[in-house]
């Protein structure tokens, strides 16, 4: 039986002077090639302008898929970082504005 393994087609995004690979939904091949300039320039392509409330999850989705390797859920952000938001005057419906294509799914790829 021949088997053919079918090469995906990853995408890369020019970051200054290297180039970062993600898939074909937009996330990352290897964690560590993240940088705050990355964000910003897949957040320019989504049509975004990163505040405070963006940055705070942002930073939490990458530590706690750095802890767990798994993205958290909507609930699990809400409840670990809703208050430390909602400091900034983030509340919940802004925390779902702040993120218009696909919340989590949209936080994850900037992440």
């Amino acid at each position: 039986m021949n088997t053919t393994v079918e090469e995906q087609e990853h995408k890369v995004i020019q970051v200054g002077d290297h180039q970062v690979e993600v898939n074909d939904k937009g996330y990352l091949l290897n964690f560590d090639d993240w940088s705050e300039e990355y964000a910003n320039i897949v957040a320019k392509h989504e049509h975004l302008e990163l505040i405070n409330c963006h940055w705070e999850v942002i930073h939490f989705l990458r530590d706690f898929y750095r802890e767990y390797q798994i993205p958290p859920s909507p609930h699990v952000i809400k409840k670990a970082i809703g208050e430390k938001i909602a400091l900034w005057g983030c509340t919940n419906k802004e925390l779902k504005k702040a993120f218009p294509l696909g919340g989590c799914k949209q936080a994850c790829r900037i992440a």
